[in-house]
């Protein structure tokens, strides 16, 4: 609507000048605003639209000036040349801008190149365990920020990782990267989480500078039946919300808060892993600060744990989605966080079959 009334705009005010013009009679003399329309012509439409407009701002400027008697002095000759001047103005910032929105256009297929890289989709299902992912980012039309997530299939079980980058931009997209890249491997190779998470602090130690951190909590649920729990790692992280199969709702706090990712190796005890409840019907939702910490107009947090019925849709990625857009009602404006959610759900065998979801199948972040 509003790139329709723009693209009309530059029409619209050479009708008006040229009808006041001509009703106000001889010697009104307002030939000079038929600069407007090239003006404007120049926020909407190409280059050949551009000319076009400025042409037709021309004539219609000569012909003004022979009906106020104006053509050949210097008030007309001057009114000519500032109206051809706006026009060859608005030529050449038609030419900038469309480069602009072909550089623009690049640098989005490059973000979304790297986003296939850094955040790779997550399997639907993996192990005992179907899988769903959401991600926002704050940044304006970026695809990638400082959240990360993924989700590895090892001999040990599931293993899993939700994290936070301090800061923002480029910088917090390389070190996300070293953090994920590190995971895949460690992941895989460990015979525990300590052990993994210690292959992220090494990784960061050699990567950061300065007090630079990342917030992350690691996760492992076995491929056994039993025990039927996950094992959580925080590395001061939001604790995952666990909805238990009877509707029980809480938060899966570490039995004590340990640094960041990144700090660890300056003399802090690490991490103590622990274990949560997790059979089938059980959900763990991990999530980022940019979930809880989105305020309504009011400054009131987005309760999570009291939404934690919006996760009863059948289909995890149909869940998530019912949380992200109640997160978009709440908040009424652009996020001004990253938020990621990553939902993890013990596959209830006895309760028949669900829909199909063969191992490995890949599913995209929704946004």
């Amino acid at each position: 609507m509003r790139t329709g009334l723009l693209s009309a705009f530059p029409f619209l005010a050479m009708a008006v000048v040229g009808a006041a013009d001509m009703a106000g009679g001889p010697g009104i003399g307002l030939q000079p605003m038929m600069a407007l329309g090239p003006a404007f012509a120049g926020l909407t439409g190409g280059k050949r639209r551009t000319a076009a407009v400025g042409a037709l701002a021309l004539v219609l400027t000569v012909a003004l000036s022979l009906y106020n008697g104006q053509f050949g002095e210097r008030r007309g000759n001057a009114t000519l040349i500032s109206v051809a001047g706006v026009s060859v103005a608005a030529l050449v910032a038609t030419a900038m801008r469309q480069r602009r929105e072909a550089e623009l256009a690049n640098v989005r297929s490059i973000a979304e190149a790297a986003q296939r890289v850094l955040l790779r989709p997550v399997p639907r299902s993996a192990g005992r365990l179907r899988v769903a992912v959401s991600y926002t980012s704050a940044v304006a039309e970026a695809r990638i920020g400082g959240d990360l997530y993924e989700v590895v299939t090892s001999p040990h079980g599931v293993r899993v990782i939700i994290g936070d980058v301090q800061g923002k931009g480029l910088e917090a997209v390389e070190t996300a990267a070293v953090v994920l890249g590190a995971f895949r491997e460690a992941a895989y190779d460990e015979a525990d989480l300590p052990a993994v998470g210690e292959r992220l602090e090494r990784a960061l130690d050699r990567h950061l500078l300065g007090e630079k951190f990342v917030t992350a909590v690691l996760v492992e649920v076995e491929h056994s039946e039993r025990p039927r729990t996950a094992t959580l790692l925080n590395f001061g992280h939001p604790a995952p919300l666990a909805v238990r199969h009877d509707g029980s709702v809480h938060f899966a706090e570490p039995p004590r808060r340990c640094l960041p990712l990144g700090l660890g190796l300056h003399g802090s005890e690490p991490p103590f892993p622990h274990q949560v409840p997790f059979a089938p019907g059980d959900q763990l939702l991990l999530y980022t600060d940019g979930v809880t910490e989105a305020r309504d107009a009011d400054n009131h947090f987005y309760p999570l744990d009291q939404r934690a019925h919006l996760l009863k849709d059948p289909d995890p990625e149909g869940a998530l989605e019912a949380v992200h857009q109640d997160i978009e009602e709440h908040v009424r404006s652009p996020l001004n966080d990253d938020a990621a959610m990553l939902l993890l759900r013990y596959r209830n065998f006895r309760a028949g079959p669900e829909p199909a979801t063969p191992e490995g199948q890949q599913v995209e972040p929704s946004a």
